[in-house]
């Protein structure tokens, strides 16, 4: 069964070229290791919400913007496989420093999320 991780970040504008840059070179990993999928999503129509949003979610602040992305999968097996070897994979080892983020990792929301519908 097919299978999602998903991501949802702040990005601050300013750094919004080098988050582009870095997901660029991170999702061409992922593929190289088996990824089926790798897509990145800046909030265009996210405004906050009276209980529950997106902004809301990673505590948005003046001058970010949302990110929204998902490394799609062939299986549960296969995600963890290809993580494996991404995080092992010594071209990720950059982007893996806090200093170095273009977006404030204490605030991403992830999950691996199992696929029941696909029309």
């Amino acid at each position: 069964m097919p299978y999602v991780d998903g991501f949802v970040v702040p990005v601050p504008r300013a750094k919004l070229d080098a988050y582009k840059d870095m997901s660029r070179a991170a999702g061409r990993i992922w593929r190289q290791h088996g990824a089926l999928e790798f897509r990145e999503c800046i909030g265009d129509d996210v405004k906050p919400g009276k209980l529950t949003s997106f902004p809301q979610s990673v505590l948005l602040e003046d001058g970010e913007v949302v990110a929204f992305s998902w490394i799609f999968y062939a299986s549960r097996a296969k995600r963890d496989e290809v993580n494996d070897k991404v995080m092992k994979d010594p071209r990720m080892a950059e982007f893996m420093k806090p200093e170095n983020m273009p977006f404030d990792g204490k605030r991403m929301i992830y999950g691996g999320f199992e696929m029941v519908v696909d029309v």
